[in-house]
């Protein structure tokens, strides 16, 4: 089952025809909403608001790890997150979409990066931490509807909720040489291959930072929201378009991440430990 995770501005998905309402609690407390459940073209998904229903979490507030365990826990096995970002290239521009490849952290650990820890030893692998099966499906969906999707982006993580310094954005774009940069995208990318999901987050461009010498170009809340809307119904014409049709299987090496890289042996595991685990596993 594919799983949604809804940015800024998508608190609920247009279109699904809901068959179930989650109210999940997990061993790492409380997701950002409850999560439902339903029909969508042709495709059972579940559906999350990252941020709550009414937008009260800030980015270093999410509790990332709720949120993977609770849609892990109700079937997920793929998570496509949609993500409003900055860019940091001349070529995206505000109003287009991009797909991201690879991730670069610049938070400052405030976030509860995984689900090991405390008793429980584990190094997951996340040299390629999305799934190229999904982002061809994604991919794939936006041509068929002549949708200009950006290819294999590196997103930088920055913790918020302040918008950055221009010392910062240079920094990103070109010693980190990353494309886009915003806040929510770790440690969710890396706690979906812990928990053995396919990730792929669909990038809603609304600015280009604050890198140009242009203070009108500049990031703000109302350039933000003044763009977002209406790549947002592009974000979502591509995400119906990706559902019309059969999605490719995700490969071994993120079904079976967790294979080897437990390190702690189960009989050392309390029976709290063993269950969430296996939830994990499954």
């Amino acid at each position: 089952m594919l799983a949604i995770i809804g940015g800024s501005g998508l608190y609920h998905l247009d279109g699904l025809v809901v068959t179930e309402e989650h109210t999940v609690s997990t061993p790492f407390g409380e997701p950002s909403s409850p999560i439902t459940q339903g029909q969508y073209q042709d495709h059972q998904v579940l559906f999350l608001a990252r941020h709550g229903e009414g937008h009260q979490f800030l980015p270093h507030e999410v509790n990332y790890r709720a949120n993977i365990f609770a849609l892990k826990s109700l079937g997920a096995q793929r998570v496509l997150g949609f993500s409003a970002a900055g860019s940091l290239r001349q070529e995206i521009r505000p109003g287009e979409l991009a797909l991201t490849a690879q991730y670069f952290d610049h938070t400052r650990g405030k976030r509860s990066y995984s689900f090991f820890g405390d008793g429980v030893s584990a190094h997951v692998s996340t040299a390629y931490p999305t799934c190229p099966a999904l982002g061809a499906d994604i991919a794939d969906a936006a041509a068929r509807i002549g949708q200009h999707l950006h290819h294999e982006k590196t997103y930088a993580c920055v913790e918020g909720p302040r918008l950055g310094s221009r010392a910062e954005s240079f920094f990103l774009r070109d010693s980190a040489k990353c494309d886009l940069v915003g806040m929510t995208n770790v440690p969710e990318v890396f706690l979906a291959r812990e928990a053995q999901m396919a990730y792929c987050c669909l990038c809603l461009v609304t600015d280009f930072d604050c890198w140009m010498d242009d203070p009108a170009q500049h990031v703000s809340v109302d350039k933000f929201f003044s763009t977002y809307q209406g790549t947002l119904e592009k974000a979502q014409n591509v995400l119906s378009a990706l559902l019309q049709g059969s999605l490719r299987p995700t490969s071994d090496d993120i079904r079976h991440a967790l294979m080897g890289a437990v390190l702690t042996p189960d009989d050392a595991l309390t029976p709290e430990q063993q269950n969430w685990l296996g939830v994990l596993r499954r």
